[in-house]
């Protein structure tokens, strides 16, 4: 099967920030089905590490579907604006991260990044994923 856009929501967050942290990732296809669901405990860290973290993940998650279009959908604002050049970053911890997801950028031709509402249906799935990940520690 041959899909040229794929969409993914994902999430990372952390209990106490730094703290145990986690991932939580839905993919879906240009219809809106549900292709993937992911969730992982990535260990103690902040909760904008989690952020990146999930993102990078969902980057190669999707270049197992496809290498043309991929749009990704976060409800932070921070990593959204950083990737889309509208922040800078003062962290190098997190400016590492940055470099991680454009060297996986390159997998593909397209690749958009939107901040969206926690309480959208799908991002509030990418959010309950990374509670059920902290939750089974």
């Amino acid at each position: 099967m041959v899909i040229s856009k794929i969409l993914i929501h994902a999430d990372g967050g952390s209990r106490k920030n730094p703290g145990a942290a986690a991932i939580g990732i839905l993919v879906l296809d240009e219809e809106k089905n549900k292709l993937e669901e992911y969730k992982e405990c990535i260990g103690n860290t902040t909760n904008n590490v989690a952020e990146y973290k999930a993102l990078i993940k969902s980057l190669q998650i999707a270049a197992k579907y496809t290498r043309d279009e991929v749009h990704i959908f976060m409800d932070s604002e921070l990593i959204i604006n950083q990737i889309n050049g509208l922040y800078r970053i003062k962290s190098q911890h997190l400016f590492s991260l940055f470099q991680e997801v454009k060297d996986c950028e390159r997998a593909f031709k397209k690749v958009v990044y939107n901040h969206i509402p926690r309480s959208n249906r799908f991002q509030s799935i990418a959010d309950k994923l990374v509670n059920e990940a902290l939750d089974g520690i």
